[in-house]
């Protein structure tokens, strides 16, 4: 959860942020790579470590509906951190390196910048809140660090095909972290941006908490 010290700091931070994308070459990933692909670029960027405000999201790609998704031209790897020089020159030695997850090879590019832009509505493939599982107390939990960020919107669980709170799940080493898609809606401009900045939840290394515009269709096709 969001506790009082960092929506104060984040409160006093500048909101100024961008995104680095990394065009990737490739054939696949795992569907569920947010922890390989942290643990790979930590790897060759390993004072990342130390660093707060940074999100890295997972690439996108075609699932397989077997585990795999088969990379496009459309796919890249992007990083969202403020705009610090110092913390943008961490991440600048992945352009162009060879990045491994698990059997899985892909190649970087050279990275592009740019500034977030505000949207109305935003979304987020999976927003993890430690010991909250089941979707009311969890949307609950949402509304608490929502008010923390001193962010206003509407936020829900989108149904999966089933009808049912679309629940997700990433595992880290050997262990499997529960949490939901979520999107949230009827945002301001400056809310839109410090929703993006900071996110919600957890493990924002690792692909989670992390917002973005919502896809032409409403649907969340992610796996």
């Amino acid at each position: 959860m969001l506790a009082t010290g960092q929506a104060q700091e984040a409160a006093a931070l500048d909101l100024s942020f961008v995104e680095l994308c990394f065009g990737v070459v490739g054939q696949t990933l795992p569907a569920d790579h947010g922890y390989g692909l942290y643990s790979a670029i930590a790897h060759l960027c390993p004072d990342i470590h130390e660093q707060e405000g940074i999100s890295i999201q997972t690439i996108s790609g075609e699932p397989d509906k077997q585990g795999k998704i088969y990379l496009s031209r459309q796919s890249q790897l992007r990083i969202r951190l403020p705009y610090d020089p110092r913390k943008i020159a961490l991440v600048l030695p992945l352009a162009g390196q060879s990045v491994v997850i698990g059997n899985h090879a892909i190649q970087l590019g050279i990275p592009q910048i740019y500034s977030l832009r505000p949207t109305d509505k935003l979304r987020s493939r999976i927003v993890t809140i430690k010991k909250f599982q089941e979707p009311e107390p969890f949307l609950e939990a949402v509304k608490r660090q929502m008010d923390a960020l001193e962010v206003q919107g509407h936020a829900f669980v989108p149904l999966d095909e089933a009808g049912q709170p679309m629940r997700k799940t990433i595992k880290i080493k050997t262990y499997t972290v529960v949490g939901f898609s979520l999107a949230v809606t009827d945002l301001s401009d400056k809310d839109s941006i410090k929703l993006q900045a900071y996110g919600l939840g957890g493990k924002h290394r690792m692909g989670c908490g992390i917002f973005t515009s919502f896809p032409r269709a409403w649907r969340f096709p992610d796996v």
